[in-house]
């Protein structure tokens, strides 16, 4: 307490010096340059410059908490006589707000609290005017007002909350980070910016250096898995640490990494599972995990087997997510041969750390168990060799071979046998079926069927549904059956001026058997052909032979085919033998031994046609072909093109409309005139002598023609003759034209005929008149006739009346 009020006083002490130097500094003359006018009075004999201003730098202390305002200093000039002809003003930063001048004395007081920590000094300028002209008595001269600090500012620590680690086991005085905290007071002036670092809470673990600020652990047994993070409160405090200084603190979390130092270990020494016998390679049996108290890849691990017999059936592998052992069959079960199996698993850490090697072994075993359980197994094939031989010549009924299955199980039930009849549909095989003997069922041929894949199936007596399925393969074995035969059907050509001795032909044969020690074939001439003094036959020993000629010359005149037998024998057993025959043909030949002609048509032809031959016969051919095509065009188009030689064709006096009438009202959209004109019967009757002026002649009433409306009748004395001959006509021009399609000659005629239950409407050719006609039918006919009804009915009123 002593020690902090001493402190204080020497402050304060301190503050008034400073004042008092202030204000002593105004009065004091300064040396410097010339500032004053040339033939200033204040010039003075000994040439040294008086200086019209007087002071040095102003202090102000912040945070001044009076009321009053606080006095900073005074302004004086030394042209000032105290009788108050001069005005002094100040300009510049906070001038008139934050500080006020004394026109009159000069005093600057400051009105209002200072923080150093925002603004550090300010710059203002001070003038002397006279009073009473407002004019400079003095050039502007430039002061500063500096902010004197005093200690209101704690340490902040602004990058936190720090979060850092270490690892576990660390050494004592191990580096985990370093804090610094900031004070915003001035650090030239005294201590209040001088920062100490101190632990408040977890010094038991940790300590910080007190200038810097790095923190080290201060214990080597820090055990993650004891306690993975810790909360340490560092305090940062100014004025050195001193009393009365200020002080700011901080949480810094301290986290604890892991380390591989604890090994893993299996929570159970004993592990049982049970599998059934049947389970296939593959089957996952169960799983084990050692446990690890670490974290991260410290707790990655491998599993292996350790005993020999457990690495010889099961497999132990890894999961990479769970870190478990999964134990799986490596080799087939078998409950009759073993009943329980044990297999010792050891775990051990991937990555190890060889400092902490001395804390133990980092590996763990555990016993695991393995009990296979019985089931009902299908019988087992025995041996399991898949090969049968049969001779090709064996008899039906003939044993090829026995298979053989037993049952695995201890019951050992009796075994039955078939043959999967998919595998054999022509029932080439047979097999007992209790003896598992395989007998032939048909007649073998290696030449059609070398090797036969049949499935044989054995099941248990009593239960058909425990089956098992084997493949057997047999294989036909040769024996000597057929005989050889010629290649092909030999063919070959002979000079009419051969010289003996000379090649012709070159045979070979074929044998459809396959004898173990290879083919071996005998060429002689057959007994019919030894009588033959034309041709030679030579065994070459390589299973070919050559035909030479044995006289000089041939004439085709007298024999152009020569047959000539050939006896073909193999080396068996039993010997085979065949006859074939070589035709031979007798040609004319050039002087270098071309073949020219022979009698055979495929001779001559190859060798009389030169390739220009060939090419001018071609061409001959394409342009005859071409001249066919062109006369049968011609021909057609010429026939399209026919006209008739008839000028009565009716088909050019068809008139076709294409539009449509305005209806019942529309009386005037047609010529009606242009249709009377093609059939007018009534000038035909006319013509023939009959009608008169009430019958539809020359006499009759236009008006009445074209308003009235007709009536279809036939008469009995129309002439149709004209139609009919016209018709026949052309039938018979039809039918005596052979070379023409029969184009249909369908033609539509303006007139219905004799039985239309409908009378005719038409107003064209008609014989009766209007006053002839009686129009009150047409109101039977419905809604659509009766205003065409009336419309006539007022027509022929108008006619009566007219006539009247």
């Amino acid at each position: 307490m002593a020690k902090g009020l001493q402190g204080l006083w020497t402050m304060l002490l301190l503050f008034c010096a400073i004042q008092e130097l202030g204000s002593w500094a105004m009065h004091t003359a300064v040396e410097g340059p010339g500032l004053g006018e040339p033939g200033d009075p204040a010039l003075l004999a000994g040439g040294r410059v008086k200086r019209g201003w007087v002071w040095n730098q102003f202090f102000v202390v912040e945070e001044y908490t009076g009321t009053e305002p606080l006095y900073v200093g005074k302004i004086h000039s030394d042209s000032d006589e105290g009788d108050g002809s001069i005005k002094y003003t100040i300009s510049g930063e906070g001038a008139g707000t934050i500080f006020l001048i004394d026109e009159i004395t000069g005093d600057i007081h400051a009105t209002e609290r200072l923080d150093r920590e925002q603004k550090t000094f300010y710059t203002l300028r001070a003038q002397a005017r006279d009073r009473q002209t407002d004019q400079l008595l003095e050039p502007e001269s430039e002061f500063i007002i500096k902010v004197q600090d005093i200690n209101d500012s704690e340490p902040r620590f602004l990058e936190g909350p720090y979060i850092g680690s270490v690892a576990e086991l660390s050494p004592i005085g191990t580096s985990v980070m370093q804090v610094m905290a900031s004070d915003a007071d001035d650090p030239t002036y005294g201590s209040s910016a001088r920062v100490v670092y101190s632990v408040l809470e977890g010094e038991q673990h940790f300590t910080v250096d007190s200038k810097t600020g790095v923190i080290r652990t201060a214990v080597a047994d820090l055990d993650r898995e004891t306690q993975d993070r810790y909360e340490v409160v560092i305090r940062a405090t100014d004025m050195a640490g001193q009393l009365g200084g200020l002080s700011g603190s901080t949480t810094v979390t301290i986290v604890v990494t892991d380390v591989n130092d604890n090994p893993p270990r299996f929570p159970q020494k004993m592990y049982q599972f049970s599998i059934v016998e049947t389970a296939p390679v593959g089957t996952a049996i169960g799983r084990v995990k050692a446990e690890d108290s670490d974290v991260g890849e410290n707790t990655d691990m491998t599993y292996q087997v350790k005993d020999e017999e457990g690495v010889e059936m099961f497999k132990v592998t890894t999961d990479s997510n769970t870190q478990e052992a999964v134990i799986t069959v490596q080799k087939p079960l078998d409950y009759e041969s073993k009943k329980v199996h044990t297999v010792v698993v050891e775990a051990l850490n991937k990555f190890v750390d060889p400092r902490f090697v001395d804390l133990g072994t980092f590996r763990d075993q555990t016993i695991v168990r393995v009990s296979v359980l019985d089931v009902d197994e299908p019988p087992e094939f025995r041996p399991p060799s898949n090969l049968m031989e049969v001779q090709e010549d064996a008899h039906v009924g003939s044993v090829v071979g026995v298979v053989t299955a037993l049952d695995p199980d201890t019951a050992n039930h009796p075994v039955r046998y078939a043959i999967d009849r998919s595998t054999d549909a022509e029932r080439i095989f047979d097999i007992d079926a209790k003896t598992g003997a395989i007998v032939t069922g048909k007649v073998l041929d290696r030449e059609t069927a070398g090797w036969h894949n049949i499935t044989v199936l054995a099941m248990e007596a009593d239960n058909h549904s425990q089956v098992s399925r084997a493949s057997l393969r047999i294989r036909i074995l040769d024996v000597n059956d057929n005989p050889p035969e010629l290649a092909t059907p030999y063919e070959a050509a002979v000079c009419e001026d051969a010289k003996p001795g000379q090649l012709i032909q070159t045979i070979s044969v074929v044998d459809r058997d396959e004898p173990q020690g290879g083919h071996r074939f005998y060429f002689t001439l057959a007994p019919e052909g030894t009588s033959n003094h034309h041709f030679s036959l030579l065994d070459i020993q390589d299973n070919t032979a050559a035909v030479h000629t044995q006289r000089v010359g041939f004439n085709r005149q007298e024999q152009d085919v020569y047959l000539l037998p050939i006896l073909v024998v193999d080396s068996g057993p039993p010997a085979l033998s065949s006859t074939g025959t070589l035709t031979i043909r007798v040609c004319g030949c050039d002087s270098n031994g071309a073949i020219q002609s022979c009698n055979s048509t495929a001779y001559v032809v190859s060798a009389s046609l030169s390739p220009g031959a060939l090419i001018a016969l071609l061409v001959c051919v394409l342009i005859l072909v071409v001249l066919v095509l062109l006369i049968l065009t011609l021909k057609r188009h010429h026939k399209s093109h026919l006209t008739s030689e008839d000028d009565e064709d009716m088909r050019d006096n068809v008139i076709k409309y294409n539009d449509e009438g305005g209806g019942e009202q529309d009386t005037e959209a047609y010529d009606m005139s242009a249709l009377r004109s093609l059939y007018d019967f009534s000038e035909i009757k006319a013509g023939d002598g009959g009608g008169g002026p009430g019958e539809g002649g020359p006499g009759r009433n236009p008006a009445s023609e074209l308003h009235a409306l007709p009536q279809w009748v036939q008469s009995p004395d129309l002439d149709f003759s004209v139609f009919r001959d016209y018709i026949c006509r052309k039938v018979e021009q039809a039918d005596e034209d052979l070379s023409v399609p029969p184009y249909d000659s369908f033609q539509t005629y303006a007139f219905e005929g004799s039985d239309s239950p409908v009378p005719s409407l038409s107003s064209i050719n008609t014989w009766s008149s209007g006053s002839e006609q009686d129009f009150s039918y047409l109101g039977g006919w419905g809604p659509r006739f009766r205003q065409l009804a009336a419309l006539y009915a007022g027509r022929r009123g108008e006619e009566d009346s007219e006539e009247s």
